[in-house]
């Protein structure tokens, strides 16, 4: 179902992250391709990083909106976004975020939309969208047993999670309880603006493997969840790419891992040694990002075990910042994904074959990691009872999944679920646009 006579106009508001803005704005172009008019909403600094990605063929159909935010100490504007974000600022940008709601309103009346669609830690938006009767729907870019687990856990249920496959380790619940305790009303940080999502609630997920965990959901927060996919960001930016793509050529069909830990996590010198050693040990290619935050003075060479580059040569090629991911993973040397198991990263994985050694780092990751080795797309790189990475661990998850017959059911899982994904292209999307056509019909 299409919204063909008349054009619904829609305001989408992510989190200030990469990995939130851009599926809001794959979400966009795919609604654009139907006939929806969009106006994607951030600030500055984020909005100058995807405009690239908002091509001619969708310059009419999606407008930037910049939303600007109050002048905090030591928040200026570079930092209005969690891309290198020195993570201590990440609480005085939420609350940079939430202190835009008066210019956030002036948006409202100005563009007067026909829907709002909002992020998972933003209740205010939905609320300043309702003040003006205009509908706001929720899109979680987080997995659906996340999702459910912490609506289970927020509500303090005494009886257990009803999916054991999905569980914390102790060092993992004890970082989450404390995340929990410190947020306002002690609950996880979506609950509040998951309850004001008019009817629905978008997911990013597919019901192929998400399924019992959406009805769960569905149950405990009493709205239809509704799948939009995989939501992965097309490639750009060929000539930066052009020096990767070389490399990459150079190295034998599925023997070469992708290294990445997202945009938002920063490894410490010793996570960066034990991940090096473990490198080393593997003996497999690598192609490996490593981030830090802004305003530091860290460099890969420091920041490396000593002769590290040097030992490994030809073998392994160490990126800082910033690497094309979904181009990487689609190339055919590529034969595994060590990754912190966010749910942007493991959607790739998902769309382009890619099993993955998972090695969560915090919040919903290792539920994702759990979810990983349940649907058997993927081992976890188990780390001690401290949460310590363990060198040995991880080159012995590499090597099971990159190179060793007993690894082979996880690669042809990975294959599979990724055959079965683009099989049923947009049929989520189609889904999607029924109900909102229907939402904004009845507001």
């Amino acid at each position: 179902m299409e919204a063909k006579k008349n054009t619904i106009s829609i305001l989408m508001v992510p989190w200030l992250a990469h990995g939130h803005i851009s599926p809001f704005l794959e979400l966009a172009k795919k609604l654009a391709n139907r006939n929806f008019h969009i106006y994607m909403c951030s600030t500055p600094i984020n909005l100058s990083s995807i405009k690239k990605n908002v091509t001619e063929k969708y310059s009419q159909s999606i407008k930037l909106v910049e939303i600007h935010l109050p002048s905090l100490p030591n928040l200026p504007p570079h930092y209005h976004t969690t891309n290198g974000l020195p993570p201590h600022l990440m609480n005085t940008l939420k609350t940079a975020f939430e202190m835009s709601g008066p210019y956030f309103s002036k948006i409202l009346q100005t563009l007067n939309p026909d829907l709002v669609i909002y992020d998972y830690n933003q209740p205010w938006t939905a609320q300043l969208a309702l003040s003006m009767n205009i509908p706001a729907v929720q899109l979680l870019t987080f997995s659906a047993a996340v999702i459910a687990l912490g609506f289970h856990m927020s509500k303090d249920k005494e009886d257990k999670f009803p999916f054991p496959e999905i569980y914390l380790r102790e060092y993992e619940m004890l970082s989450l309880k404390k995340a929990i305790n410190e947020s306002p009303g002690k609950e996880f940080p979506f609950c509040e603006a998951l309850r004001r999502s008019r009817d629905i609630v978008l997911v990013k997920t597919c019901r192929d493997f998400e399924g019992k965990y959406m009805d769960y959901l569905s149950t405990l927060v009493s709205k239809k969840i509704v799948p939009v996919g995989t939501l992965v960001q097309e490639s750009t930016d060929q000539d930066e790419q052009e020096e990767i793509m070389q490399w990459l050529a150079k190295k034998e069909k599925s023997s070469t891992v992708l290294v990445s830990f997202g945009s938002e996590y920063f490894l410490s010198k010793e996570e960066i040694h034990a991940v090096a050693q473990a490198l080393e040990l593997s003996k497999v290619n690598f192609i490996w990002v490593i981030r830090f935050p802004q305003g530091g003075n860290s460099t890969i060479e420091d920041a490396l075990p000593e002769g590290f580059l040097e030992r490994v040569g030809e073998r392994g090629k160490v990126l800082e910042g910033w690497a094309p991911q979904a181009t990487i993973l689609q190339h055919a040397s590529i034969g595994g994904f060590v990754s912190h198991c966010g749910w942007s990263s493991f959607m790739e994985s998902v769309k382009f074959g890619v099993p993955i050694i998972a090695m969560p780092m915090h919040i919903d990751q290792p539920m994702n990691a759990r979810l990983v080795v349940y649907i058997g797309m993927g081992v976890e790189a188990v780390k001690d009872d401290n949460g310590k990475l363990q060198s040995e661990e991880i080159a012995k998850a590499i090597r099971k999944v990159v190179m060793e017959e007993s690894g082979e059911p996880v690669r042809k899982k990975a294959r599979e679920l990724s055959e079965k994904m683009n099989e049923k292209g947009d049929e989520e999307i189609d889904g999607v646009v029924e109900e909102l056509v229907s939402l904004c019909g009845n507001k």
